[in-house]
């Protein structure tokens, strides 16, 4: 974005320190915290008792069960999947995830809020990587394994899938974008609910054990 579009977009930002206090304002609440279950549990039964009742209470996670971050809250039946795309102002998906106890009403609300940034929505039922997390986590894994293997280099691996495939950016340089630690987090959770198709290579996880996190570190699969 621009330098006007930027300052024209903190401008309509309005901080506060207090989560409690920042809760019981917002008609609409999307965490972020990290892709801890744990956390994301805590986050969610302090938010609940602090927001209005009818406030709705939404996920970013790109792969945690929304039923069981919903079971942690006051008022589950409000509890969704809002998952958006790095960067948010480029991506144009919107993915919304349904528990099994998320209201009819508030899949309406999410899919309003979605057309109201531009979005393009897709619907899922509450499944381990939802949509995207899945078709995204097994492509960045294979792309890791062939990495490992020395099939190609990492910046010929991402031109196969720019330019073959049509993909606007690689599944490595996806990665480093996301965070290594973060795509590793996801693919042993996918594992572990779905089995060895989704078990990270090696290289990834020597590679996070090294602080080569991605973008965020200076370096991942490039250097930044």
């Amino acid at each position: 974005c621009t330098a006007q579009e930027r300052d024209e977009a903190l401008r309509r930002l309005a901080m506060a320190a207090d989560l409690d206090i920042a809760a019981a304002q917002a008609d609409l609440i999307v965490e972020a915290a990290p892709e801890d279950l744990q956390l994301k549990k805590e986050v969610f039964a302090r938010i609940s008792k602090a927001a209005r009742p009818e406030t709705i209470l939404a996920s970013n996670t790109s792969s945690l069960p929304i039923t069981a971050i919903a079971a942690a809250a006051r008022g589950p039946e409000r509890v969704i999947g809002l998952h958006f795309f790095n960067p948010v102002p480029a991506m144009k998906l919107l993915e919304i995830v349904q528990g099994e106890r998320t209201h009819p009403m508030v899949v309406t609300a999410a899919r309003a809020v979605g057309a109201r940034l531009g979005k393009e929505v897709v619907v899922v039922r509450d499944a381990p990587g939802f949509a995207t997390s899945r078709l995204g986590i097994a492509l960045a894994m294979e792309a890791i394994r062939m990495l490992e293997e020395g099939v190609a280099s990492a910046e010929e691996i991402d031109r196969a899938i720019e330019f073959g495939y049509g993909h606007p950016m690689g599944p490595l340089k996806l990665t480093d974008q996301v965070g290594l630690d973060v795509r590793l987090a996801i693919a042993e959770h996918l594992t572990s609910e779905l089995g060895e198709r989704f078990r990270p290579p090696q290289l990834l996880r020597r590679m996070v054990r090294a602080g080569k996190l991605g973008k965020k570190a200076g370096e991942g699969f490039y250097k930044y």
